[in-house]
């Protein structure tokens, strides 16, 4: 009786430590309690790299255009009302 005893307990123990593991992953990961990354920044973190963050400007009308500066290049992706995209760049 003893011997099951402890392997029920044994198996018990491996259990809720492959639960916390689990859950340290999916805190490492960003999914869980990650916090956002702070309004006044210009970059966001994605898989641990700073991505720099766009300019975003909504019209009423649901269109959008936003530009991103790296270094001496700007891209422009721009989206309109009716659902077209599209996307520029271009190094001064």
């Amino acid at each position: 009786m003893k011997r099951v005893s402890r392997i029920a307990l044994l198996a018990a123990v491996g259990a809720t430590a492959a639960a916390g593991v689990a859950a340290a992953a999916l805190a490492q990961a960003g999914g869980g309690n990650a916090q956002p990354t702070p309004k006044n920044w210009n970059y966001v973190i994605k898989d641990g790299k700073r991505v720099p963050k766009g300019d975003r400007t909504m019209n009423a009308d649901g269109s959008w255009r936003e530009e991103i500066r790296q270094g001496s290049c700007v891209t422009v992706k721009e989206k309109t009302a009716a659902g077209e995209y599209k996307e520029s760049r271009r190094c001064d």
